[in-house]
């Protein structure tokens, strides 16, 4: 399994390298690696570049020692990242079977998805298989050209598309599944003959083709769960998916909601039965909130524990090292801290 990570991101406006931008609460590039994690990879190689140093501390503090790195010391495409992961595999093992590539700013990729796709990969026996989706405005993506036999015949991306091209409406996701041996080779036949002048990934697609080998497209039941995330904005966007995405887990396990749209809970969160959530409440980092409890309107719990059977208000209970009993009371416009024990009753 490969995770592409080693962009800059430079429509983030951002010191923070764009896989490690939240939703959710949870970094990016550690959602994609959860999913990726659900197939049950004999190995996992991140591939880094910008900001390497903050990336390799965040995911190995996140996800532990299952993790490894590869560096791409220069960003020139995808093509140049899968190889530099390839290296990698190839100092201490063989490249062989299977090889999934992923990109680390897919937020919203599903684990049933990716197994489903490596499922069939294995099902139909081929040499890739291309990850795709239909999209109403397909603008800015590679566009999937398809042979007479319905296979894969080549990955346009959208600046080199023609304009016949272009009014393709299936594109590119950015996910794939390859024979490891076959990949290897045809990443070593690619050149940089595009209007990056980078080693597109895309253009294996073509090799193996030409090869005569056996291409495939997978379609996505869900396109959302393929879009990027390249500035502010499409951030705003996946991270109302996942709030809805979480509130409606909590919604099924018992917790109610007053206003569903207003309550925000990040993915670390754990909530107990019977627990009442009002409007505007927010649940932060490991914030754990026990059976019972009644909390807002318009209340912050960030990384507190909340005993079972307590009632906050229009408050704040912030930090880690806050613990509330059970059956405390927090007065509205109270704020807890660690430093400050409050006024609980």
């Amino acid at each position: 399994m490969i995770v592409l990570a080693a962009g800059q991101g430079t429509r983030m406006r951002s010191a923070t390298p764009k896989p490690l931008h939240e939703v959710g609460g949870r970094a990016m590039v550690l959602r994609v690696l959860d999913a990726a994690a659900e197939v049950r990879p004999d190995r996992i190689v991140v591939v880094v570049g910008h900001g390497a140093e903050t990336l390799v501390a965040t995911v190995g503090d996140a996800m532990g020692s299952t993790i490894e790195f590869a560096e791409q010391t220069e960003q020139l495409g995808t093509g140049d990242a899968v190889r530099a992961a390839l290296d990698t595999i190839a100092r201490t093992g063989s490249v062989r079977g299977d090889i999934v590539v992923l990109p680390g700013d897919a937020p919203l990729l599903r684990g049933e998805s990716v197994e489903a796709f490596v499922a069939a990969h294995r099902l139909h026996g081929a040499a890739a298989t291309v990850v795709t989706a239909r999209l109403a405005d397909p603008s800015g993506y590679g566009r999937i050209v398809r042979g007479a036999d319905d296979g894969v015949v080549a990955v346009v991306e959208h600046r080199d598309a023609t304009d016949e091209q272009r009014r393709i409406d299936e594109v590119n996701t950015s996910m794939y599944c390859f024979d490891a041996a076959l990949l290897a080779d045809a990443l070593g036949r690619i050149e940089p003959d595009n209007a990056q002048g980078e080693w597109y990934l895309t253009d294996v697609v073509g090799v193996l083709h030409t090869d005569g080998h056996r291409v495939r497209a997978h379609l996505l039941d869900d396109a959302a769960e393929a879009a990027g995330v390249n500035d502010r904005a499409q951030l705003a966007a996946a991270e109302q998916v996942i709030r809805r995405r979480i509130n409606d887990r909590w919604l099924r396990d018992g917790v109610t909601m007053i206003d569903p749209a207003s309550t925000f809970i990040d993915s670390t969160v754990r909530i107990g039965r019977d627990v009442v959530l009002h409007p505007g409440v927010v649940l932060r980092g490991a914030a754990s909130i026990g059976d019972d409890c009644v909390i807002g309107p318009h209340a912050v719990v960030a990384g507190a524990t909340v005993g079972s059977g307590s009632v906050i208000g229009a408050s704040a209970v912030l930090e880690s090292g806050v613990t509330l009993e059970a059956g405390s009371r927090v007065t509205p416009l109270q704020r807890c801290a660690a430093e400050d024990d409050g006024d609980r009753q």
